[in-house]
């Protein structure tokens, strides 16, 4: 059972935090991918890692889950990981 302050915390944010931390994950994947796809050669093995990376898109745009410009710090977390 959540404390009330817990609660208060987790209702005024849009989304659960573990759901904000699986997508920001989810998000480096997929721009870890890019970059895997942009320096492969073969076509073969790039449809392979543009429908790894297609999964990963479908499964953030399941959720509607966007990040906002108010959490500054997961976006400079983000913007820290190199592309």
């Amino acid at each position: 059972m959540l404390s009330f302050k817990s609660y208060i915390n987790e209702r005024t944010q849009k989304h659960p935090t573990w759901v904000r931390i699986s997508v920001a994950g989810m998000v480096m994947k997929i721009r870890n991918l890019s970059s895997k796809i942009d320096s492969e050669d073969d076509p073969v093995i790039q449809n392979k890692l543009i429908s790894q990376q297609n999964k990963l898109l479908s499964y953030i745009t399941g959720l509607g889950i966007g990040v906002g410009t108010s959490d500054s710090v997961l976006l400079k977390r983000m913007r820290s990981y190199k592309r």
